[in-house]
Protein backbone atom coordinates (compact mmCIF):
# COMPACT_ATOMS: atom_id res chain seq x y z
CA UNK A 1 0.00 0.00 0.00
CA UNK A 2 1.44 3.28 -0.89
CA UNK A 3 1.06 6.90 1.17
CA UNK A 4 -1.96 7.91 2.41
CA UNK A 5 -3.29 11.34 3.42
CA UNK A 6 -5.50 12.24 6.31
CA UNK A 7 -6.68 16.06 6.99
CA UNK A 8 -8.13 17.37 10.50
CA UNK A 9 -9.23 20.46 11.59
CA UNK A 10 -8.66 20.85 15.35
CA UNK A 11 -9.30 24.01 17.93
CA UNK A 12 -7.14 24.96 20.47
CA UNK A 13 -8.50 27.39 23.22
CA UNK A 14 -6.33 30.81 23.44
CA UNK A 15 -5.17 31.78 27.16
CA UNK A 16 -7.26 34.72 27.44
CA UNK A 17 -7.53 36.50 24.27
CA UNK A 18 -4.91 37.12 21.32
CA UNK A 19 -5.35 41.10 20.20
CA UNK A 20 -3.75 42.39 17.28
CA UNK A 21 -4.61 45.51 15.34
CA UNK A 22 -6.94 43.60 12.88
CA UNK A 23 -8.83 41.63 16.12
CA UNK A 24 -9.17 38.75 18.29
CA UNK A 25 -9.42 35.43 18.89
CA UNK A 26 -9.81 33.41 21.67
CA UNK A 27 -8.89 30.00 19.51
CA UNK A 28 -6.39 29.08 17.76
CA UNK A 29 -7.98 26.56 14.51
CA UNK A 30 -5.45 24.72 12.84
CA UNK A 31 -5.45 21.87 10.15
CA UNK A 32 -3.36 19.00 10.44
CA UNK A 33 -2.07 16.67 7.36
CA UNK A 34 -1.32 13.39 8.68
CA UNK A 35 0.34 10.93 5.97
CA UNK A 36 0.85 7.41 6.90
CA UNK A 37 3.43 5.33 4.34
CA UNK A 38 5.18 1.47 5.38
CA UNK A 39 4.22 1.78 8.89
CA UNK A 40 5.66 4.99 9.53
CA UNK A 41 3.66 8.27 10.13
CA UNK A 42 4.52 11.86 9.62
CA UNK A 43 2.55 15.04 11.02
CA UNK A 44 2.43 18.76 9.53
CA UNK A 45 0.28 21.45 10.94
CA UNK A 46 -0.94 25.04 9.46
CA UNK A 47 -2.70 27.44 10.76
CA UNK A 48 -5.47 29.30 7.75
CA UNK A 49 -5.62 33.14 7.69
CA UNK A 50 -7.99 35.43 6.97
CA UNK A 51 -5.16 38.33 5.89
CA UNK A 52 -4.32 36.28 2.86
CA UNK A 53 -7.47 34.92 1.77
CA UNK A 54 -7.43 31.36 3.56
CA UNK A 55 -9.85 29.73 5.77
CA UNK A 56 -9.87 25.82 7.44
CA UNK A 57 -12.45 25.09 4.87
CA UNK A 58 -10.28 26.48 1.40
CA UNK A 59 -7.16 24.70 3.00
CA UNK A 60 -8.68 21.40 3.26
CA UNK A 61 -10.11 21.83 0.13
CA UNK A 62 -6.77 22.52 -1.52
CA UNK A 63 -4.91 19.36 0.34
CA UNK A 64 -7.67 17.20 -1.15
CA UNK A 65 -6.98 18.42 -4.87
CA UNK A 66 -3.36 17.26 -4.65
CA UNK A 67 -4.56 14.39 -2.33
CA UNK A 68 -4.23 11.79 -5.30
CA UNK A 69 -0.72 13.26 -6.42
CA UNK A 70 0.25 12.82 -2.72
CA UNK A 71 -1.09 9.04 -2.50
CA UNK A 72 0.20 8.59 -5.43
CA UNK A 73 4.27 8.98 -4.27
CA UNK A 74 4.23 13.06 -4.73
CA UNK A 75 7.45 13.99 -2.94
CA UNK A 76 8.37 17.18 -1.54
CA UNK A 77 10.23 18.71 -4.76
CA UNK A 78 6.81 17.71 -6.48
CA UNK A 79 4.63 19.22 -3.84
CA UNK A 80 6.01 22.80 -4.47
CA UNK A 81 4.21 22.55 -8.10
CA UNK A 82 1.46 21.20 -7.03
CA UNK A 83 0.41 23.91 -4.32
CA UNK A 84 1.07 27.30 -4.06
CA UNK A 85 3.10 28.57 -1.28
CA UNK A 86 0.47 29.03 1.41
CA UNK A 87 -0.94 27.30 4.39
CA UNK A 88 -2.25 23.87 3.00
CA UNK A 89 1.19 23.46 1.52
CA UNK A 90 2.92 23.93 4.68
CA UNK A 91 1.23 21.22 6.44
CA UNK A 92 1.61 18.64 3.70
CA UNK A 93 5.47 19.28 3.18
CA UNK A 94 6.09 19.71 6.84
CA UNK A 95 4.52 16.05 7.29
CA UNK A 96 6.61 14.90 4.11
CA UNK A 97 9.66 16.33 6.36
CA UNK A 98 8.22 14.68 9.49
CA UNK A 99 7.44 10.93 7.51
CA UNK A 100 10.90 10.68 5.56
CA UNK A 101 12.73 11.24 8.71
CA UNK A 102 10.81 8.35 10.75
CA UNK A 103 11.04 6.27 7.25
CA UNK A 104 14.56 6.52 7.12
CA UNK A 105 15.50 7.17 10.90
CA UNK A 106 17.72 10.26 10.26
CA UNK A 107 16.64 13.05 11.73
CA UNK A 108 14.98 16.10 10.13
CA UNK A 109 17.65 18.36 10.66
CA UNK A 110 19.95 15.67 9.24
CA UNK A 111 18.28 15.60 6.15
CA UNK A 112 18.34 19.58 6.13
CA UNK A 113 22.27 19.77 6.61
CA UNK A 114 22.29 20.79 10.24
CA UNK A 115 24.50 19.35 12.57
CA UNK A 116 22.66 19.70 15.62
CA UNK A 117 20.02 21.70 16.81
CA UNK A 118 20.40 24.16 19.48
CA UNK A 119 18.02 25.50 22.20
CA UNK A 120 16.35 28.61 21.44
CA UNK A 121 15.50 32.01 23.37
CA UNK A 122 11.61 33.30 22.20
CA UNK A 123 10.20 36.20 21.69
CA UNK A 124 7.03 36.19 24.52
CA UNK A 125 3.98 38.29 22.84
CA UNK A 126 1.40 41.09 24.24
CA UNK A 127 -1.35 41.53 23.00
CA UNK A 128 -2.70 44.89 21.86
CA UNK A 129 -4.14 46.81 25.21
CA UNK A 130 -4.49 49.91 26.60
CA UNK A 131 -1.28 51.31 28.04
CA UNK A 132 -2.51 50.30 31.56
CA UNK A 133 -3.21 46.38 30.63
CA UNK A 134 0.10 46.34 28.43
CA UNK A 135 1.63 47.88 31.48
CA UNK A 136 0.43 45.39 34.01
CA UNK A 137 0.86 42.33 31.29
CA UNK A 138 4.83 43.58 30.48
CA UNK A 139 5.53 43.58 34.51
CA UNK A 140 4.24 39.96 34.49
CA UNK A 141 6.22 38.72 31.74
CA UNK A 142 9.48 41.06 32.63
CA UNK A 143 11.78 38.29 33.63
CA UNK A 144 11.12 37.22 30.11
CA UNK A 145 14.32 38.72 28.09
CA UNK A 146 12.44 39.33 24.76
CA UNK A 147 8.89 40.50 24.10
CA UNK A 148 6.81 41.44 20.96
CA UNK A 149 4.48 44.07 21.44
CA UNK A 150 1.69 44.31 19.38
CA UNK A 151 0.84 47.66 18.24
CA UNK A 152 -2.53 48.79 16.26
CA UNK A 153 -1.45 52.40 15.45
CA UNK A 154 -3.32 55.50 17.02
CA UNK A 155 -2.04 55.53 20.39
CA UNK A 156 1.56 53.31 19.69
CA UNK A 157 3.57 55.72 21.50
CA UNK A 158 1.60 55.64 24.88
CA UNK A 159 1.26 51.80 24.88
CA UNK A 160 5.50 51.75 24.21
CA UNK A 161 5.95 53.73 27.21
CA UNK A 162 3.41 51.87 28.93
CA UNK A 163 5.30 48.41 28.25
CA UNK A 164 8.56 50.16 28.59
CA UNK A 165 7.70 50.57 32.48
CA UNK A 166 6.21 47.22 33.19
CA UNK A 167 9.63 45.54 32.16
CA UNK A 168 12.08 48.39 31.74
CA UNK A 169 15.31 45.71 31.00
CA UNK A 170 13.50 43.10 28.62
CA UNK A 171 14.88 43.40 25.06
CA UNK A 172 11.27 44.69 22.67
CA UNK A 173 10.77 43.90 19.14
CA UNK A 174 7.31 45.58 17.72
CA UNK A 175 4.69 44.37 15.14
CA UNK A 176 2.13 46.81 13.89
CA UNK A 177 0.67 44.21 12.05
CA UNK A 178 -0.17 47.03 8.99
CA UNK A 179 -1.50 49.51 11.35
CA UNK A 180 0.68 52.51 10.72
CA UNK A 181 0.42 55.25 7.76
CA UNK A 182 3.15 57.36 6.13
CA UNK A 183 1.51 60.34 8.17
CA UNK A 184 2.62 58.54 11.45
CA UNK A 185 5.24 56.58 10.31
CA UNK A 186 8.33 59.08 11.56
CA UNK A 187 6.38 59.48 15.03
CA UNK A 188 5.88 56.09 15.90
CA UNK A 189 8.98 54.96 14.61
CA UNK A 190 10.95 57.95 16.79
CA UNK A 191 8.71 56.72 19.96
CA UNK A 192 10.11 53.40 19.59
CA UNK A 193 14.21 54.74 19.35
CA UNK A 194 13.20 56.29 22.78
CA UNK A 195 12.03 53.16 24.66
CA UNK A 196 15.21 51.15 23.02
CA UNK A 197 12.86 48.96 20.64
CA UNK A 198 15.51 46.49 18.89
CA UNK A 199 13.19 45.88 15.56
CA UNK A 200 9.25 46.97 14.24
CA UNK A 201 7.97 44.29 11.95
CA UNK A 202 5.99 45.73 8.96
CA UNK A 203 4.87 48.91 9.91
CA UNK A 204 2.84 49.58 6.83
CA UNK A 205 0.46 47.82 4.55
CA UNK A 206 2.10 45.52 1.88
CA UNK A 207 2.10 46.84 -1.04
CA UNK A 208 1.98 50.69 0.71
CA UNK A 209 5.85 50.68 1.68
CA UNK A 210 8.27 52.29 -0.69
CA UNK A 211 8.37 55.26 2.06
CA UNK A 212 10.62 52.88 3.85
CA UNK A 213 13.77 53.04 1.51
CA UNK A 214 13.45 57.27 1.67
CA UNK A 215 13.83 57.61 5.10
CA UNK A 216 16.39 57.31 7.97
CA UNK A 217 15.35 53.69 9.66
CA UNK A 218 16.08 54.72 13.17
CA UNK A 219 15.13 51.53 14.04
CA UNK A 220 15.94 48.25 11.85
CA UNK A 221 12.24 47.14 10.05
CA UNK A 222 11.29 43.52 9.54
CA UNK A 223 9.17 42.39 6.60
CA UNK A 224 6.51 40.13 6.99
CA UNK A 225 2.96 40.87 5.14
CA UNK A 226 5.23 41.98 2.66
CA UNK A 227 7.66 38.64 2.54
CA UNK A 228 6.46 35.27 1.67
CA UNK A 229 8.83 33.58 -0.12
CA UNK A 230 12.40 34.41 -2.42
CA UNK A 231 10.33 35.29 -5.51
CA UNK A 232 9.61 38.90 -3.42
CA UNK A 233 13.07 38.95 -1.27
CA UNK A 234 15.42 41.42 -4.18
CA UNK A 235 12.73 43.85 -4.23
CA UNK A 236 12.44 44.49 -0.37
CA UNK A 237 16.72 45.19 -0.71
CA UNK A 238 16.48 49.13 0.49
CA UNK A 239 12.98 49.38 2.59
CA UNK A 240 13.72 46.52 4.95
CA UNK A 241 16.37 45.16 7.42
CA UNK A 242 15.08 41.47 8.17
CA UNK A 243 12.93 39.15 6.81
CA UNK A 244 10.19 37.15 8.92
CA UNK A 245 10.21 34.01 7.63
CA UNK A 246 6.77 31.49 8.89
CA UNK A 247 6.03 28.14 7.61
CA UNK A 248 2.73 29.16 6.77
CA UNK A 249 3.52 31.84 4.55
CA UNK A 250 6.55 29.62 2.64
CA UNK A 251 4.52 27.08 2.16
CA UNK A 252 6.30 24.98 4.40
CA UNK A 253 9.91 24.20 5.20
CA UNK A 254 11.33 23.37 2.06
CA UNK A 255 11.02 26.67 0.65
CA UNK A 256 11.66 28.27 4.28
CA UNK A 257 14.85 27.12 3.99
CA UNK A 258 15.67 28.20 0.70
CA UNK A 259 14.35 31.32 1.77
CA UNK A 260 16.40 31.79 5.02
CA UNK A 261 19.94 30.92 2.98
CA UNK A 262 18.70 33.71 -0.20
CA UNK A 263 17.70 36.12 2.29
CA UNK A 264 20.95 35.92 4.30
CA UNK A 265 22.97 36.28 0.93
CA UNK A 266 20.85 39.51 0.03
CA UNK A 267 22.28 40.79 3.67
CA UNK A 268 18.71 40.37 5.38
CA UNK A 269 18.86 39.34 9.42
CA UNK A 270 16.21 36.41 9.60
CA UNK A 271 13.59 36.48 12.06
CA UNK A 272 11.88 32.81 12.30
CA UNK A 273 8.19 33.55 13.29
CA UNK A 274 4.93 31.68 13.67
CA UNK A 275 1.25 31.92 13.77
CA UNK A 276 -0.79 31.18 16.88
CA UNK A 277 -0.38 27.01 16.51
CA UNK A 278 0.46 24.33 18.78
CA UNK A 279 3.99 22.77 19.46
CA UNK A 280 3.67 20.68 16.14
CA UNK A 281 3.28 23.92 13.36
CA UNK A 282 6.57 25.05 15.43
CA UNK A 283 8.46 22.20 15.92
CA UNK A 284 9.97 22.64 12.01
CA UNK A 285 10.31 26.53 12.33
CA UNK A 286 13.13 25.26 15.06
CA UNK A 287 15.47 24.39 12.29
CA UNK A 288 15.26 28.35 10.68
CA UNK A 289 15.78 29.67 13.85
CA UNK A 290 18.67 27.84 14.53
CA UNK A 291 20.19 30.94 11.87
CA UNK A 292 17.96 33.00 13.05
CA UNK A 293 18.78 36.57 14.96
CA UNK A 294 15.05 36.89 16.60
CA UNK A 295 13.21 33.74 17.10
CA UNK A 296 9.00 34.13 17.79
CA UNK A 297 8.15 30.57 18.23
CA UNK A 298 5.65 31.47 21.06
CA UNK A 299 2.65 29.70 20.16
CA UNK A 300 2.15 27.56 22.37
CA UNK A 301 3.21 29.75 25.11
CA UNK A 302 -0.32 31.35 24.08
CA UNK A 303 -2.43 28.07 24.55
CA UNK A 304 -4.22 27.25 27.08
CA UNK A 305 -3.96 23.64 26.16
CA UNK A 306 -0.70 22.12 23.87
CA UNK A 307 -0.98 19.03 21.89
CA UNK A 308 0.40 16.66 23.97
CA UNK A 309 3.52 15.64 23.70
CA UNK A 310 4.52 18.83 23.14
CA UNK A 311 7.71 21.35 22.50
CA UNK A 312 9.33 21.96 26.07
CA UNK A 313 10.18 25.50 27.12
CA UNK A 314 11.79 26.66 29.85
CA UNK A 315 10.69 29.84 30.83
CA UNK A 316 11.43 31.69 27.17
CA UNK A 317 14.00 28.99 26.50
CA UNK A 318 12.72 26.51 23.62
CA UNK A 319 14.39 22.97 23.31
CA UNK A 320 14.47 21.23 20.01
CA UNK A 321 11.42 18.65 19.34
CA UNK A 322 11.66 15.23 20.00
CA UNK A 323 11.49 12.43 17.34
CA UNK A 324 8.26 11.27 18.80
CA UNK A 325 6.74 15.31 18.16
CA UNK A 326 8.10 15.94 14.78
CA UNK A 327 11.11 15.41 12.84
Amino acid sequence: MGTQLTVAVDAFPIEGRFVIARGAKTQAVVVTATLRAGGAVGRGECVPYARYGESPDSVVAAMERARVHIEAGADRAALQGLLPAGAARNALDCAMWDLEAKTRGVAAHRGAGLAALAPLTTAFTLSVGTPEEMRAAAARAAHRPLLKIKLAGEGDAERLLAVRAGAPRATLIVDANEAWREENLLVNIEACARVGVALIEQPLPAGADEILGRIERRVKICADESAHDRAGLAALRGRYDAVNIKLDKTGGLTEALAMAHEARELGFAIMAGCMVGTSLGMAPAVLIGQSAAYVDLDGPLLLARDREPGLRYEGSTLHPPEAELWG
